[in-house]
């Protein structure tokens, strides 16, 4: 995308996240980062009064790829100091179920992780509308102490809910120590330790990240006491359970988050055009529900596995203590 193009829509995203003249902001990055995000952010940034520099890292060594937690500022008190003295935060590492990224949001800094490609962006541009929209259903699962889920491949799957708090994603960060995924319209919140039990059941067609495959055939995951005892299936079966075993950590299999997405302009399969996408069409696709395994540092808790899979699944219902909030995968407004 062209440079100017590019400024104009960081431009109008930083206006949501109400960055003002009298702020100082960080563009976080790397050598992985979007190509053209770090100087349009900045620019973008300068537009806008902000006092902005760019602060450059180096992936670490070793990094597995999709893993989590591993930053790539973790254990560098000066580049840690910095970020938690700025006011924004732009981060282009990917910084997400990591120690350092609690540390940096308990300052009061705000953080917005922008990691899509230049599409992405321009298509999903947050509204007012999708905020208003993730605030709602958010209201709801936070009032909410039973979480099942059911479809008719076979999922049953009831969480206790409550100890934890509710994530909203509504693409931008406008109050101090607040995260945000650029674009986003979903929300989540994580089980009770150890009160998870029944089963899930993948289906052809569902998505599991950051593997970004979209499965041929169904997966049978068991679930006793916040963990997943088996993975049963054929092929994609075989592939989930080497990259569970690849992080060899029993805590890689823990239930982290579960929640639904709200965005109509959602692409579920946009990975399919996009494969540089890291899957937040797919998360916030209007009426899909959310599992996923694996850390749980960014609600408070002692999780800080590597391993992290989202695995958002179509046709869905969700109930919350017994009232359905997703039918069938398509939204029930109440």
């Amino acid at each position: 995308m062209e440079h100017d193009k590019l400024v104009k829509i960081f431009q109008a995203e930083f206006k949501l996240c109400k960055v003002t003249a009298d702020e100082s902001a960080i563009v976080l990055s790397c050598e992985r980062s979007q190509e053209g995000y770090a100087t349009a952010a900045l620019q973008a940034l300068l537009n806008l009064g902000a006092k902005a520099f760019e602060l450059r890292t180096v992936t670490p060594l070793g990094r597995k790829e999709g893993s989590v937690s591993n930053t790539p500022v973790a254990g560098n008190r000066i580049a840690l100091d910095a970020l938690k003295s700025a006011d924004f935060v732009v981060d282009l590492v990917f910084l997400l179920h990591s120690a350092e990224q609690a540390e940096i949001l308990e300052a009061g800094t705000r953080i917005l992780l922008v990691i899509e490609p230049p599409s992405v962006l321009m298509r999903q541009l947050p509204t007012e509308e999708l905020r208003l929209s993730v605030k709602r259903g958010a209201a709801k699962l936070r009032k909410a102490r039973i979480l099942r889920v059911m479809s008719e491949a076979g999922t049953d799957l009831q969480m206790k809910i409550g100890d934890y708090p509710v994530i909203e994603q509504y693409g931008f960060t406008d109050e101090p120590g607040r995260w945000d995924h650029f674009p986003s319209a979903f929300f989540y919140t994580w089980p009770n330790e150890g009160e998870t039990n029944g089963r899930v059941v993948l289906n052809k067609g569902d998505l599991v990240w950051p593997l970004n495959k979209y499965l041929d055939t169904t997966v049978t995951l068991t679930i006793e006491k916040g963990y997943i005892r088996d993975i049963e299936g054929d092929a994609d079966a075989a592939i989930l359970r080497s990259a569970f075993e690849s992080f060899n950590d029993p805590e890689a299999y823990a239930i982290a988050h579960m929640g639904w997405g709200v965005d109509p302009r959602s692409k579920f399969d946009a990975l399919r055009s996009e494969p540089t996408s890291v899957g937040n069409d797919s998360r916030s696709f209007a009426g899909n529900v959310q599992f996923s395994t694996g850390p749980n540092l960014e609600v408070g808790g002692t999780r800080a596995t590597l391993g992290h899979f989202d695995m958002p699944m179509l046709g869905c219902t969700l109930l919350l203590d017994d009232q359905p909030v997703v039918l069938n995968g398509q939204i029930v407004e109440n």
